[in-house]
């Protein structure tokens, strides 16, 4: 419609042969104080304020034979806006420092809040005739220096598509702009003050820090209120914080809450309203009303709102259920401000009006028929008013200090390279709006501007934040800073904090659920939002030490969790030592079976020659005997801390003497069964009775250990190794097997030796007891396999140390079992009972049975 609208003008502006020719003449209303009117007034570069005004109520069906500005029933029209802003441009031009030689004059117009209009003002900014037809020059000749406009979004990217074309600069300070604009797509537009989502940030900061994560979430049914919820839901879900309630409603009428919030309004004690004008009560009451029908006691509720703090907010004592309301504003600078607002002259507004001479267009063919009011006299006086210090509008007079220094170097920057190419350029044309472009680039507005203005790593506009609220007392309203957001980070006012405690206002809650103590975990519950949740403790092994954990963490691998699983603690570092009870058990007795073998031993070699002794080979009686002495002392290899020697030659020594001593009753066993078989007639056996065939079977069968255990160290040896996961709290020190297959191999080699072994002693079993040892073999075999075949599950059923105590009590089980169960016996003849130590004794218990 806009476009449209526009080459309609210019189709009816078009000339003809010096005369312009219209086909359908334009209807005009008369023309009242109540029409567009512009301000003006010439000077060495003009500015062109395109600003609000007026504010429209109502718009009617548009006309294409109506002027546009014709077409609006407006509400007040607000003269007093554009005098702060020719003030300022006449603070400027009165200040030395400021401008070298140079006036800067205006030419201000209303943009109605509305696109349409917005359109008019600027082809008349752009056609200097009087008809509106853009690049057709008549009569004056404006030098525009700049675009300054105070609009919405839409209005203000309508300024910039347009003004782009003719390259002029155009700055925005619109303290409500929700502009997303691309410098690449419009690169002659410079922000001023930041978008409006930099209190996004800011206001989240303030839910997390008071742990409010239930909220409710309310807008306008605007673009900008589109925008906002589009915007702030996701930022809001993002941090954890749940939109349990989210509405837009109408900015032109009041409109009930929903009747579907109700049952939600005693847990939500937190607001964020976005409200785009500063009727905030208008927007409270109508839910206020509501909370009054509940039953019990409620809580006051906290409103956020995204305005800044430019409403005048009074005392509303039918507001029981509200605690605060809190607004956003931009923070002052602290202390002295670089060309502070400090004029040396003043304004009366109501002699004001009267400086400027107004008349209404009067070409006949003219679509303008706009008031336009000239200054006639300056508007200073030199009489001090408070109403004065009104004229200080901060974003203007930020964006007239920056235009004048841009200018100012642009200026000193042409005189310098005049003077180096030696030229004299007295007569020198106005610096044009695209060459005061680059200098304007340079972005100062953050140096010169009043409040803590900066240029993020990307150069955009950022601010720091003053966070405001207005506590509802009793007898009266409070207006408090509650919090400061300088570069991104939040500082809250304790000493508010505290005053409210005092005035028994303290901040509600307003969440779900408390937040889950250390040591526990956050659980969703399920078809709930996620801020509902259930604590359930950290899993095994792992700690949280802040309340509201999502995800619990675990310990190193030297650490481990104390009881409430808050802390991670370091773990005891153990293993089977000599000091500890067990090992010293475990070593005194196995020192006391040394001892014992090495007296029975000792009653062997003494008695050597005595026909008990010598029966059933002596050689082999004193293998077995070394090699049990050597078993006893096996132990003291297991007990202590693992070392690489201990662990690598432990499993290989226990098996070897293990191997030799099963030997050896197997080489007994079989020399008994030979020796038997001899006495019979014709029998040749006696030929395999040499001491050379029982050694060969303890040789061979050792020298088969022998392999295998090489084969193990060769491949994959025991080493010292730390059990860090077995039991809670500890680090076992242990030795790792390497292969767990060749530790099974050694001791399958080992059962079948004993396995053998038991078998022929228990054939062998009836043969005479004098000579016989087949006897008591089977009961020691029996002994002996019965430990290690209970040894195999039980070791696998323990860990850490107990494994090494199950192994060596094995080991020391099993060697006492043949120590006693054959010399025993003897030495109990030997000792005790030395008449049957004989030969015919012997020889007289024969009985051959074969």
């Amino acid at each position: 419609m806009d476009l449209l609208l526009v080459l309609l003008l210019l189709l009816i502006s078009q000339p003809v042969s010096g005369k312009l020719k219209i086909k359908c003449p334009l209807n005009f209303k008369h023309q009242d104080e109540n029409k567009p009117w512009s301000y003006y007034k010439l000077g060495d570069h003009l500015i062109d304020i395109i600003t609000t005004g007026r504010k429209i109520l109502h718009t009617t069906t548009l006309h294409f034979n109506i002027a546009p500005h014709c077409q609006f029933e407006l509400l007040s029209f607000d003269r007093f806006r554009a005098l702060r802003y020719i003030f300022n441009i006449q603070v400027v031009n009165k200040t030395p420092r400021f401008l070298q030689n140079l006036t800067l004059g205006y030419n201000i117009h209303d943009n109605y809040l509305n696109t349409l209009m917005t359109s008019d003002a600027l082809l008349d900014i752009l056609s200097t005739g009087e008809a509106n037809v853009p690049n057709y020059s008549c009569g004056r000749k404006d030098n525009i220096l700049a675009l300054v406009d105070s609009a919405a979004a839409d209005i203000s990217i309508q300024m910039s598509t347009l003004g782009d074309i003719y390259k002029i600069p155009q700055i925005s300070f619109e303290l409500f702009s929700d502009s997303t604009r691309d410098k690449s797509h419009l690169p002659f537009y410079h922000q001023l003050f930041p978008q409006k989502g930099i209190f996004y940030p800011g206001i989240v900061q303030v839910l997390l820090h008071f742990r409010w994560t239930f909220i409710g979430l309310f807008a306008s049914d605007t673009e900008n209120g589109e925008n906002f919820m589009r915007t702030f839901t996701p930022l809001l879900v993002k941090n954890g914080i749940c939109v349990v309630t989210s509405r837009q409603f109408s900015t032109t009428q009041l409109t009930a809450p929903h009747n579907d919030v109700l049952s939600k309004w005693r847990q939500i004690n937190v607001y964020i309203h976005h409200i785009e004008y500063g009727a905030v009560l208008e927007r409270i009451l109508p839910f206020h009303f509501i909370l009054r029908r509940l039953p019990g006691p409620i809580e006051g509720k906290v409103w956020i709102t995204t305005l800044l703090d430019l409403f005048p907010l009074r005392e509303h004592r039918a507001l029981k259920y509200v605690n605060s309301i809190w607004t956003v504003d931009f923070e002052k600078k602290k202390g002295p401000i670089k060309d502070a607002f400090i004029p040396s002259f003043f304004l009366d507004p109501p002699s004001g009006y009267q400086s400027f001479v107004c008349s209404f267009s009067k070409h006949l063919f003219s679509v303008k028929g706009r008031k336009r009011c000239t200054e006639k006299s300056p508007l200073e006086t030199q009489k001090k008013n408070n109403t004065v210090w009104a004229m200080n509008f901060h974003g203007f007079y930020s964006a007239i200090k920056t235009l004048d220094h841009a200018l100012n170097a642009a200026y000193f920057s042409r005189f310098v390279r005049w003077r180096k190419e030696g030229k004299e350029h007295l007569g020198a044309p106005r610096l044009q709006p695209w060459q005061f472009h680059s200098f304007l680039e340079k972005n100062e507005f953050c140096n010169l501007s009043d409040y803590e203005l900066y240029l993020d790593q990307n150069g955009k506009v950022k601010a720091d934040l003053s966070i405001i609220s207005w506590v509802f007392l009793p007898k009266n309203l409070m207006k408090v800073k509650l919090a400061a957001f300088e570069r991104q980070r939040l500082i809250i006012n304790q000493d508010h904090l505290s005053w409210l405690k005092l005035q028994n206002r303290s901040l509600p809650q307003s969440k779900c659920v408390e937040n889950c103590h250390p040591g526990f975990v956050k659980q969703k519950r399920e078809a709930e939002p996620v801020c509902c949740y259930d604590c359930v403790p950290c899993p095994e092994g792992t700690i949280s030490t802040q309340e509201g954990t999502e995800k619990c963490t675990k310990c190193p691998e030297d650490q481990y969790p104390n009881e409430d699983r808050v802390q991670c603690i370091l773990k005891i570092i153990t293993f089977l030592s000599y000091e500890e009870h067990m090992g010293f058990i475990l070593v005194s007795f196995a020192l006391l079976l040394l001892l014992t073998t090495d007296l029975v031993l000792i009653i062997f070699i003494q008695y050597r020659e005595t026909p008990i002794v010598k029966a059933n080979n002596r050689d082999l009686s004193y293998i077995l005997l070394v090699s049990l002495l050597f078993c006893f002392l096996t132990p003291l290899v297991f007990i202590g801390q693992p070392r690489k020697a201990t662990c690598l030659f432990r499993q290989v020594i226990f098996s070897i003497l293990f191997s030799v001593a099963i030997s050896s009753l197997l080489a007994k066993t079989i020399t008994v069964m030979l020796a038997f078989l001899a006495t019979k007639p014709g029998n040749r056996v006696k030929t395999w009775m040499r001491k050379i065939w029982s050694n060969s079977i303890i040789l061979s069968s050792a020298a088969v250990q022998i392999i295998i255990c090489s084969i193990w160290l060769g491949t994959s040896p025991p080493f010292p190794d730390s059990d860090f996961q077995s039991q809670p709290g500890v680090i076992i020190l242990q030795c790792n097997e390497g292969s767990v297959v060749m530790f099974y191999i050694t001791l399958s080699y080992m059962g079948f030796l004993a396995a053998i072994c038991l078998i022929l002693a228990f054939l062998a079993r009836n043969l005479p007891g004098a000579f016989n040892e087949a006897k008591l073999i089977t009961f020691s075999m029996l002994v002996f396999c019965s430990v290690w075949v209970t040894f195999v599950p039980t070791y696998l059923s323990t860990k850490g140390k107990y494994m090494v105590a199950v192994q060596i009590f094995s080991i020391l089980f099993s060697s006492a079992g043949l120590l006693i169960c054959i010399f025993i016996p003897k030495c109990y003849i030997i000792i005790l009972r030395p008449e049957l130590n004989t030969k015919k004794q012997l020889m007289s218990k024969r009985n051959v049975k074969m």
